[in-house]
């Protein structure tokens, strides 16, 4: 399994124990006591902190002519729950992942936030591993030709000023933004927001942040208006 998984990262660990215990869901240990390494959790912990490192210091010398709130929104359109998880389903992690039964009959393997929380906890073995260098360079091959295209075709955008402008604009209401729904560990917590219209809710999302999770609802009904 970890040979195969190695080819397809297109990385070589000298530590195989950090790159199988990316890959253990907490709900694995449950059934399986034997298991002598730990769940992902701490890995994922630190892989997103290398991320956001990465990131930063990319688009802080990148895009010297932008000011602090471009570089936000850039990073945030980059490293959200989304785009990891479809670099996790790129690069097939799911078929590695070790899951309990139920969380395998639930649908985990597929799971939007599983699979972002696996692509940090591999970031956060990487670095362990190989150090800054080898996270830098998967970051690179995989997430920021992302982030190039994404600021020059300008998806960046402020998804919460936009639905305020339209619904200020069609009903002279401002939107507000109510959490539905707290899930997860402390460290990777899991929103599910609803945005409103006066009484009328017009539209859900989820984020690993208040603000991601807002920004998806007001893209959602953005969508539908």
């Amino acid at each position: 399994m970890l040979a195969e998984l190695e080819k397809a990262i297109g990385l070589k660990f000298n530590n195989k124990d950090l790159l199988r215990s990316a890959c253990i869901h907490r709900s694995y240990l449950n059934e399986h006591p034997e298991e002598s390494l730990p769940h992902n959790e701490r890995l994922e912990f630190l892989g997103d902190s290398v991320l956001g490192f990465v990131v930063s210091e990319y688009l802080y010398k990148n895009y010297p002519t932008h000011p602090e709130g471009d570089l936000t929104n850039f990073r945030s359109s980059i490293v959200n729950a989304k785009t990891l998880a479809e670099t996790a389903k790129k690069l097939n992690l799911g078929k590695f992942l070790l899951l309990s039964k139920g969380e395998e009959a639930t649908g985990g393997r597929e799971r939007q936030y599983l699979l972002a929380n696996t692509f940090e906890a591999l970031l956060g073995a990487v670095y362990l591993d190989g150090g800054i260098d080898r996270a830098v360079h998967l970051i690179g091959r995989e997430l920021l030709p992302q982030l190039d295209k994404i600021i020059s075709h300008k998806l960046y955008r402020d998804f919460k000023s936009l639905l305020q402008e339209k619904t200020q604009e069609k009903i002279n209401v401002t939107p507000i933004y109510r959490v539905l729904e707290e899930k997860g560990p402390d460290h990777s917590r899991i929103f599910r927001v609803g945005v409103y219209a006066e009484s009328k809710k017009l539209s859900e999302g989820e984020g690993r942040s208040k603000q991601e999770a807002e920004q998806e609802a007001a893209k959602e009904a953005l969508a539908k208006l």
